[in-house]
């Protein structure tokens, strides 16, 4: 019985971090050189802002060229019933407009979290690779309302602060704060958490996501997703992104 709740508790918790990860590669990748210089210009409405952003982002979609990069996933899960860790190497494949793929070249610890936690989640997340799921949890207005907190510097010229608040109460969406790069308005980083729980079993979920330069495009750098669970458990999943190859 007992191990049967952990497997239930951990797929759950799979589940919800796939469609999260979903998410947050809809606006990954932009085509445009980023100027090292600052950028921030004053003036910019929040409505000016996120009419460039919704431009670039239809512009780098249309410009995503076949890529593969390496993947390292770590999940720690403390609590109840029992601790666990486990961790794989992936490498990410990705054919447009919405194809992945993943080979995982090594794997330890956990066998449970393994077969039951990180094979789900590289499935759901080859699944929801397509137009409509990425139309749905889209940085857009049509899923968000944005509110322009002030600019602060940055590694490629500086980014402008927004608030975002996510229009209707759904668990591939968020809430919290991003940053938007003031050369090429992507998304540099997000902080927030997801705007409904995906189940009972989660009482809440803590978002950081980052992103690099890598040549022309911004790719994921890393994320930290962290997970309540109810009866006092937490799970931390973290990911590193490296050698990135477009082709």
């Amino acid at each position: 019985m007992r191990g049967q709740l952990r497997r239930s508790l951990l797929v759950r918790i799979a589940a919800e971090l796939a469609f999260l990860l979903m998410a947050l590669q809809c606006f990954a990748i932009d085509p445009v050189a980023v100027s090292n210089t600052s950028a921030l210009r004053s003036g910019l409405s929040v409505e000016e802002i996120v009419a460039r952003l919704t431009r670039n982002n239809q512009q780098r979609a249309s410009a995503l060229r076949p890529y593969q990069g390496k993947r390292s996933y770590l999940l720690t899960y403390r609590g109840f019933p029992s601790n666990r860790d486990a961790e794989i190497e992936v490498v990410a494949r990705y054919e447009p407009p919405g194809n992945k793929s993943f080979e995982v070249v090594s794997s330890s610890g956990s066998r449970m979290i393994q077969t039951k936690v990180f094979s789900r989640l590289l499935e759901s997340e080859r699944e929801a690779a397509d137009a409509e799921g990425q139309r749905e949890t889209a940085l857009s207005t049509e899923n968000y309302a944005f509110t322009l907190l002030g600019a602060r510097p940055s590694p490629y010229g500086g980014c402008y602060r927004l608030w975002v608040e996510p229009r209707r109460e759904d668990k591939f969406l968020y809430r919290g704060e991003i940053c938007v790069n003031a050369a090429d308005f992507a998304v540099e980083s997000i902080d927030a958490e997801l705007a409904k729980t995906p189940s009972f079993w989660i009482k809440k979920t803590r978002i950081e996501h980052r992103y690099r330069k890598v040549g022309q495009f911004w790719l994921s750098a890393s994320d930290q997703t962290i997970s309540s669970v109810r009866l006092g458990g937490t799970a931390t999943l973290n990911i590193s992104y490296s050698e990135y190859e477009m082709r």
